[in-house]
């Protein structure tokens, strides 16, 4: 980093803002300021004493007089109070001087931090009283957060753990201002970057060089919808990068992800002259996704793959983990390859051309993600909704990179990820994908909850929970014109049985899950007549 630049880091109290400045000062060989300790020194008293006898609107003014002068000064890590940029001129002086990172955690995660302080004027009261307002600050100041680009998410992480991201962020943001960058750990000991930015398709040919992929020949896998809203402007970067893009398309729709659909990609990337050094593109959702990424697995016995997804739940689910595959009659993805990126490249302006159907779609991935392992996400999208997309999807992503990460090869909890797939592959399949993935995974959510509910695993309240949302993302909670004995039949192609024993994924609260294995028969018709009517 550019000493004659500030790193600020800003969000809500019991974030870890002042212990990552410090370590990260100590790391970096700058001096630290914590602001809260500068402003304590300038009144001569408790910021607390400052609220109540002076007024919040006296500290205010201090507090913003003291950005001023920080940013006149040069190589310093300056760490916020909660609310001195949730000021948007405050937000302004402080970034002309140097990079923002906001830290980021859940109500449940700063009231344990916080809950024994006295020193906190805007936290009155006992732990009820106390949460209550953490999370009615934390929905007021959702905005003014979530304008930072760099967010560093710090739930259940360790100091040294936020600095490492924070070190992350601070990379990314060199390489393109504003992105957001996460590291994937793949099991063979490398390390690809998922890259988060609105506009960021126009960098992804200079963010694959960066990684260095061999300039020349490099095909760009997609359907011709997507590269008429799309392809010239991937294609022109890649140029701009010292590439030779050819584009090469299959049909759209999941029912040509198929082996003819990958041996035709074969005949493209042939006559396109690719080798074994020519990196393959995957621009579209999670079926162009998923063909792209088996045809570079198995094209010359493996080419580099970049994952350019172009859906929300292409963005969320398919482009982080290295699963790629086709389709049988039989059922979904019953042949495919593990193949790690290289790169993944997340703009999320692409959606903005969207059919509002596919949009939703993708929300209910987000949704399974709250239940597995991010109460936030879900309370957020039950209240007033996150601070962007960006945003939302960035969290998402960290939440299955992290489940990958502990367990890339499905052997234990990642199996946890396919919560309600089992139910909504086979409703999918049987409706002959009349019913997209998102959908069928929506169903598919309130299926397993009803089965938790009904075998103990859960509150029965949860599904009713769980159901209210999906009602309010416009998302189905029930389908008509289906078979029940024939979904279930189906059933037994998944590939994630065990024998013939199925397994599924229950919710028991929000934020977990668990494994059970064939919890009977009545039990799986049951939950299935709750949403085909």
């Amino acid at each position: 980093m550019d000493k004659a630049t500030n790193i600020t880091l800003t969000g809500f109290m019991g974030t870890g803002k002042t212990t990552t400045g410090r370590l990260l000062a100590e790391r970096l060989g700058r001096a630290f300021v914590d602001m809260d300790d500068r402003l304590v020194a300038h009144f001569g008293k408790p910021i607390a004493d400052v609220f109540a006898q002076d007024g919040e609107a006296v500290f205010r003014t201090a507090e913003a007089q003291l950005c001023q002068a920080l940013a006149a000064q040069t190589g310093l890590v300056i760490a916020t109070g909660g609310g001195a940029l949730v000021n948007g001129e405050n937000r302004d002086v402080l970034a002309a001087s140097g990079p923002v990172l906001c830290l980021t955690a859940d109500a449940e995660t700063i009231i344990e931090r916080v809950e024994a302080a006295t020193d906190r004027p805007l936290l009155p009261g006992g732990r009820a009283e106390k949460l209550a307002n953490i999370e009615n600050l934390l929905a007021r100041r959702r905005g003014a957060y979530g304008s930072i680009p760099l967010q560093i998410p710090t739930d259940r992480c360790a100091p040294d753990v936020i600095v490492e991201r924070v070190l992350d962020a601070l990379a990314a943001n060199d390489e393109v201002a504003g992105m957001n960058r996460i590291s994937v750990a793949t099991p063979e000991g490398t390390t690809y970057h998922i890259c988060i930015a609105h506009g960021l398709l126009a960098q992804v040919g200079q963010l694959m060089a960066d990684r260095g992929l061999v300039q020349g020949k490099a095909a760009i896998v997609t359907n011709p919808v997507i590269a008429r809203l799309h392809g010239d402007r991937a294609a022109e970067s890649l140029a701009a990068a010292g590439f030779e893009p050819v584009i090469c398309t299959v049909p759209e729709g999941e029912q040509h992800k198929t082996l003819a659909s990958i041996a035709s990609l074969y005949d493209q990337f042939l006559a396109a002259g690719l080798d074994r050094r020519s990196p393959v593109v995957g621009l579209g959702g999670g079926v162009i996704g998923d063909m792209a990424g088996f045809a570079a697995a198995s094209y010359l016995r493996g080419v580099p793959f970049v994952q350019i997804p172009t859906s929300v739940l292409s963005m969320v689910d398919a482009s982080v983990g290295g699963k790629t595959g086709v389709d049988l009659p039989q059922g979904k993805n019953l042949v495919g390859a593990f193949k790690q990126p290289s790169l993944v490249v997340i703009d999320p302006a692409v959606v903005e051309s969207l059919p509002a159907a596919e949009f939703r779609s993708g929300l209910a991935e987000i949704v399974k993600h709250g239940i597995i392992a991010a109460p936030e996400i879900f309370r957020q999208l039950e209240g007033d909704g996150p601070a962007s997309l960006g945003q939302l999807v960035s969290d998402a992503v960290r939440v299955k990179v992290e489940v990958v990460a502990e367990d890339p090869f499905e052997m234990g909890r990642r199996a946890t990820l396919n919560l309600g797939h089992t139910f909504g592959h086979a409703i999918e399949q049987t409706s002959q994908y009349a019913v997209r993935h998102g959908e069928g995974v929506a169903l598919g959510l309130i299926c397993a909850a009803h089965m938790a509910g009904e075998t103990g695993h859960c509150d029965p309240a949860l599904e009713e929970r769980i159901r209210q949302l999906l009602i309010r993302l416009d998302l189905p909670v029930s389908v008509s014109g289906y078979s029940l004995d024939e979904v279930q039949a189906t059933m037994f192609f998944d590939k994630k049985r065990q024998g013939k024993t199925l397994r599924f994924i229950l919710p028991t609260a929000l934020g977990d899950v668990k494994i059970v294995n064939d919890p009977g028969g009545e039990f799986v018709r049951r939950a299935l007549a709750r949403v085909l009517v």
